[in-house]
């Protein structure tokens, strides 16, 4: 949902760069307390601001309205149809102040403005992989270049999963703990096959075989089989990959020809699945070796007399 914005006077916009995802209502700075106004944020004039304002003195006013003008801040935005007398307008105007006007009440105003900021100023960073909507478990491919992510990405969206980048995945954070994955605007949903060369993943299969954005709950890294190495076989303990402050589930996944990726890669989604609905299969299997183990142990100790093999 965009914000109509009525402009109020001519600045120079270039001059004002808002730099700060946070928002401020200037109350106090505007009864002359100002030692923590923080002044670098957009500036929100509500109902209080302005009827504080309306109900000073004309002279009064306008010293109250030059106590934050003074500082260089990014803009004043009024909300809920406010207005300014035309005298505090010439005041921002010769501050190089920008000040706008918008219809939209001030706590929804502020929720949609903090919004856009968020996603504004949110860290970010961009991944050689490519990354697809699995069951609806967002996957990030991974690993060294040609062993086979995009042909593996092509494969699931065959098998009716959804691309939502290739080559050039950009992580975002939103919030604390949530990375969101999406292509970039030059590549947008076109993949290299190596022999075969660029396809065009939207025109070919449609837009069912796309998304835009997805939430990244599962790293999958691609291995060459090493026989020397050692790999995980129970899945007892998970291992996580940090990504710009958040954890992601990290499957160190070996491969070799013949293999089938592509299943694998829909179990490991759907084993997301059935571990965020409650369900491990892991330890359901390593629970009944534990409840079976000792009580087979114990008969054969009665009737051998040694233990079990």
């Amino acid at each position: 949902m965009g914000v109509a914005l009525e402009r109020l006077n001519e600045v120079d916009m270039s001059k004002r760069k808002v730099v700060e995802r946070d928002i401020h209502r200037p109350g106090l700075a505007l009864a002359g307390f100002t030692n923590l106004f923080t002044y670098k944020r957009v500036q929100i004039f509500g109902n209080t601001e302005t009827r504080f304002l309306n109900h000073l003195p004309p002279a009064k006013r306008i010293q109250a309205f030059e106590n934050i003008t003074k500082f260089k801040m990014p803009c004043i935005c009024l909300t809920d149809s406010n207005r300014l007398d035309k005298a505090l307008i010439e005041l921002a105007t010769q501050a190089g102040i920008p000040v706008f006007r918008t219809e939209m009440p001030t706590t929804k105003f502020i929720y949609l403005v903090t919004d856009f900021l968020d996603d504004h100023f949110a860290p970010h960073q961009t991944y050689h992989g490519s990354m697809v909507d699995v069951y609806g478990i967002g996957m990030l491919l991974v690993g060294r270049s040609g062993i086979g992510k995009s042909e593996i990405a092509l494969d699931l969206v065959e098998r009716g999963h959804r691309l939502v980048a290739d080559d050039a995945v950009v992580l975002t954070r939103k919030g604390e703990s949530v990375l969101i994955g999406s292509g970039t605007n030059l590549v947008g949903h076109f993949m290299e096959i190596r022999g075969l060369g660029i396809i065009d993943v939207q025109a070919m299969f449609g837009v069912r075989a796309i998304r835009y954005q997805k939430r990244l709950e599962v790293v999958v890294e691609l291995l060459e089989w090493d026989s020397s190495r050692e790999y995980d076989r129970t899945g007892l303990e998970p291992k996580f990959l940090n990504i710009l402050g958040v954890n992601v589930q990290h499957i160190q996944l070996p491969i070799y020809p013949g293999k089938n990726i592509t299943v694998i890669a829909e179990v490991i989604a759907l084993n997301y699945l059935l571990k965020h609905y409650g369900y491990d299969a892991a330890k359901a299997f390593e629970q009944r070796l534990t409840e079976k183990s000792p009580r087979r142990v114990g008969r054969v100790n009665v009737a051998t007399g040694c233990n079990a093999p």
